[in-house]
Parts: structure tokens; sequence; C-alpha cells
């Protein structure tokens, strides 16, 4: 028998393989969609570093509406980050309000109702900070871009689910100067780019009035803290 041509086998052998490529291709699991990226972690700032002649004045919660406190921080035009509460601020808005349009104050992020973010999963974190970022955009037009974690508490998740609800930086403190009860913290030696938490309390005025003191003292001026923290 006459051997066939090497073309006309070749071509056999093709015709033999396409449909079990086929096939194979057919029953092949499809390959699933690469997963979006989680946001990268956002920076912790407990001080900043720069040379400039600054210090950073934030109050926390906001449950006391001490007019004092408020005259004081608008006669003295004092840049403050209010880190608040959504309930804090929702039975008084207005006292908020007049901080934020005839001053230099802003309003950051301190979550919804002021858990320990640590003992949270991932849905439970986005919730408080997300959340209330959103209530800060509907009550106040404007919303936050540092997040301070209650009880200056977090973790890996709350480092990512910042960035993924807006802001660019976890925010603790250098220094907490707020009086509880009949304890007043000393007053420390200010230096260039320290951050000082109060918190709106029954104290806050005096408070207010001693940090302001301090940084006289040292030779330094209140600054927004959103303008010196990086990305």
């Amino acid at each position: 028998m006459p051997r066939p041509r090497p073309r006309r086998a070749l071509r056999r052998t093709l015709a033999a393989l396409v449909p079990v490529a086929l096939l194979g291709a057919l029953a092949a699991p499809a390959q699933a969609a690469p997963a979006a990226a989680w946001p990268e972690p956002v920076p912790v700032v407990n001080h900043v570093g720069t040379t400039d002649p600054v210090v950073f004045i934030t109050i926390d919660d906001g449950w006391n509406h001490d007019p004092a406190a408020a005259k004081l921080l608008l006669d003295r035009r004092v840049p403050t980050s209010l880190f608040l509460l959504p309930g804090a601020y929702s039975y008084d808005s207005g006292y908020f309000h007049t901080l934020l349009d005839q001053g230099p104050s802003r309003v950051e992020n301190h979550t919804v109702d002021h858990p320990d973010l640590t003992a949270l999963d991932a849905a439970g974190q986005k919730a408080q900070v997300c959340g209330a970022r959103e209530a800060q955009l509907a009550e106040f037009g404007d919303g936050a871009r540092l997040l301070r974690p209650p009880y200056g508490t977090y973790d890996a998740t709350t480092l990512t689910t910042a960035r993924a609800c807006g802001a660019k930086a976890v925010v603790t403190w250098t220094y907490d100067m707020t009086t509880w009860g009949r304890w007043t913290p000393p007053t420390p030696a200010l230096k260039a780019g320290d951050i000082v938490l109060l918190h709106f309390n029954e104290t806050v005025e005096q408070d207010l009035r001693r940090a302001l003191a301090a940084a006289d003292a040292a030779g330094l001026r209140p600054a927004p803290l959103r303008d010196y923290v990086p990305e």
C-alpha cells in the first residue's frame, strides 16, 4: 500500500485533535474575575513632622455645647479639628454650624457611636466609619478627611476602612489635656507639630484656655490639622 503523503497525514492529525481541544475548552472551568483591590491603609499620626511653629487643637465627642468655649474659638480664630459623634450634634447642630460657618474649624470623623473598633469585624467598622461620614455630609455638607478611632484603638482593618470611607489618616494625639472630674493632667511643654486632645465636657473652656496658653508660651500658633496630614 502506498504511504500517505506527509501533508495529508498532517491534515488527518489536526482533524483528530481539534475536536478534542474544543471539548477540553468547553469543559474547563471559567476563570474568576480578579477581586477588586482593597484600599491601601492610611497612615497613623500622633505628631506632625514639621518645622513650622504650629500646634494642633482637637476636640472630641461634642456632648457639651459650651457657649463660652465656642466664643473663645471664634474670638481667637482657632482652626480646631472637631471629631464629633452624630448623636452629640444632632440635638443641637446649630452650635457646630456656627463654629464651622463663622470660624476656621473643620468637622472630622469619630465614628457613629464611639465603639472600640478593634472589637468589630470589617463590616462593623465600615458601618461605624462610613456611617459617621455620611451623617456629617448630610448635616454639614463637608465630609471628614481624618478619623480618630474611639479610645485611640485601631487595627489593620481600621486603617483600610478609613481609606474606604474617605479618610486620609487615622489621627491619635501627642498630649491629652482633658480634665476629667477633679483630675487635670499636667500641662506639657508643647513642641512644633504636637496634637492636643480635648473633649467637649464640662471643663472644655478651661482646658482650651490652658492649651492655648501652652501654645503661646512655646511660641506656637494653632493650625489646621487637615492641611498638615499627608495623604
